[in-house]
């Protein structure tokens, strides 16, 4: 499979504009994108772009912090698939991990999940934040709470996804989820490492130049 077809190709900076994302939609139908990956607010233009095409339209949820309370998350998930979302990358609140709040981690992303039905669930558990006893444990609740995929990062934290990480996130879900990494891949040699790993998405804003064999600008989600 080409890895054109592993990239969430990705704009979720706070000073998007609805250009961008039109922009970002003709970029990922021409290279053959497995979806376009924004903030819920362009759920509806996203899909307008990509319609009649086989990218899928991807929303963050909770994004970047999490912290948020649960009723907003899923209020937020609910919304975004109405407007036509496929797949929601949703945050988990890491405070209430670290304070061994297992029910309620566990909790959210279930209620997620059923709020969005078939659509795909990923949760992104910000590992840069966590011990990797958390990473593991964050894994297991996602696997518990029925979510498609584990990943490993916004792109907006302290660190994005290492190849430590994601061997810990895949140990963790035993096959029972899938794998995103996100945050920090720049180049085909590194997204082909983590396809290699056992990794099936990819998110970034640096697929062209990933797909072209070169290496993306520092700083590029």
């Amino acid at each position: 499979m080409s890895i054109a077809k592993y990239v969430d190709h990705t704009i979720l900076a706070a000073n998007a504009t609805a250009s961008q994302i039109i922009t970002l939609c003709e970029e990922a139908k021409e290279h053959q994108f497995f979806s376009v990956c924004v903030n819920s607010s362009f759920v509806p233009l996203a899909k307008e772009h990509t319609s009649g095409s086989d990218v899928a339209v991807c929303a963050v949820v909770g994004f970047p912090l999490g912290m948020m309370n649960t009723e907003s998350k899923v209020f937020e998930a609910k919304s975004a698939v109405e407007n036509g979302a496929d797949e929601i990358d949703m945050v988990i609140n890491v405070g209430k991990l670290k304070d061994g709040e297992n029910d309620y981690v566990e909790n959210e992303i279930r209620l997620i999940k059923e709020a969005i039905g078939e659509r795909v669930l990923k949760v992104i558990i910000e590992t840069c934040y966590l011990t990797d006893e958390e990473k593991e444990r964050a894994s297991k609740l996602s696997v518990n709470a029925n979510a498609d995929f584990v990943k490993t990062s916004t792109g907006f934290g302290t660190g994005g996804a290492t190849y430590e990480d994601i061997q810990i996130m895949k140990d963790a879900v035993a096959g029972k989820a899938q794998l995103k990494a996100s945050g920090g891949v720049r180049d085909y040699e590194t997204a082909q490492k983590y396809i290699d790993m056992g990794v099936t998405r990819l998110g970034t804003s640096s697929g062209i130049k990933i797909i072209q064999g070169g290496t993306a600008d520092e700083g590029s989600y």
